[in-house]
């Protein structure tokens, strides 16, 4: 009994194990429910009496041995895989950041909503334009100052001018060429101006502007659609009052101010203490530029609108650096919630 266990001991000292197949070898062999060391507790048996107790502790020193070598190789052998991956697998995960939607996502998205609730789809179109429908159809004289390389990003000058969109007004005059009236429709996008970068302004920037045509469309109809806008964005106390102002595409125009919500109208550093904040530009659709699309002005007439993502979302936020908005600074961004 005692050679058997010689023979065994000597043989764990020498067994070479380099991978974890010759560790698995070396557990079947030895400590497997067939294995050499199990084989030796059955031997016992036929061992006299009276040297029972020395060889039952010389088998428990040799599984104790053999268990001690195989859990030493295999910490061993895990250790150098960690290694190798470049990963230590045994280092607590880092947890997840959850992103945020974009701030003028964000406005956006509610913009849309806001219109849509009463019956305005969404229009699209592309971002690089043709002379007609970036300045022509919409009335725009051959020598307007819009036209002027100063304000527009030109990609190609002379008989097929194009350029990026400097108004998703663009897209209206596609949807009314290619729409018989009632029209009732927003285009939200990405517009360009040739404009030097700065807190106030920047060289894109987007825009949502609406249209609706139909018969007996009047002023008053345009008033209380934007009234309806600026309370669903602003709140149920928000005022607008409207002032004079010009367009090539619209006639009469108007620039619209929203009541200061943060102070309540009543003068902030904001507002410059006047209570009221421009958010938009708007007017009754110029007959030229029915016509130009190909609806009689005679039977139809309708408004346009037209205000800036940024300048809401400004407004909502009061965040007041447009550059802020398109650097990607995520300590930016993890401030704004997808809850709308």
């Amino acid at each position: 009994m005692k050679l058997e266990i010689e023979k065994v001991v000597s043989e764990i000292e020498q067994f070479v194990i380099t991978n974890t197949s010759e560790l698995e070898a070396f557990r079947i062999r030895f400590l497997g429910s067939k294995g050499l060391v199990k084989d030796l507790y059955g031997l016992l048996k036929s061992v006299p009496n009276e040297e029972k107790k020395e060889a039952g502790q010389q088998v428990n020193e040799l599984r104790a041995k053999a268990e001690e070598k195989y859990a030493l190789l295999k910490e061993q052998l895990e250790s150098a895989d960690q290694s190798r991956d470049g990963a230590d697998l045994s280092r607590p995960g880092e947890p997840s950041t959850i992103g945020a939607r974009h701030p003028l996502s964000l406005v956006r998205s509610e913009i849309i909503e806001i219109f849509n609730r009463i019956g305005y789809t969404v229009s699209e179109g592309p971002e690089i334009e043709d002379d007609w429908h970036n300045f022509s159809a919409l009335n725009f004289p051959p020598e307007h100052p819009a036209r002027d390389m100063q304000d527009t990003f030109f990609i190609e000058k002379g008989e097929q001018e194009m350029a990026l969109r400097t108004h998703t007004s663009s897209v209206q005059v596609r949807v009314m060429e290619n729409a018989e009236p009632p029209i009732r429709t927003i285009s939200p996008g990405r517009v360009y101006r040739n404009e030097a970068i700065s807190a106030r302004a920047h060289c894109f920037f987007h825009q949502v502007e609406g249209l609706y045509i139909d018969k007996d469309v009047s002023f008053a109809d345009l008033k209380q659609t934007l009234l309806y806008f600026a309370k669903e964005m602003f709140g149920e106390k928000a005022k607008i009052r409207m002032r004079p102002s010009y367009f090539p595409f619209t006639e009469p125009s108007a620039e619209v101010d929203v009541s200061c919500s943060i102070c309540n109208a009543e003068g902030c550093n904001v507002c410059k203490h006047t209570g009221w904040l421009e958010i938009l530009g708007c007017g009754m659709v110029d007959p030229n530029v029915l016509e130009a699309c190909g609806i009689d002005s005679k039977i139809y007439s309708g408004f346009a609108f037209g205000m800036g993502i940024e300048r809401i979302t400004q407004l909502k936020y009061r965040v007041n650096d447009l550059r802020l908005y398109s650097e990607n600074d995520i300590r930016f961004l993890k401030q704004f919630t997808s809850g709308i």
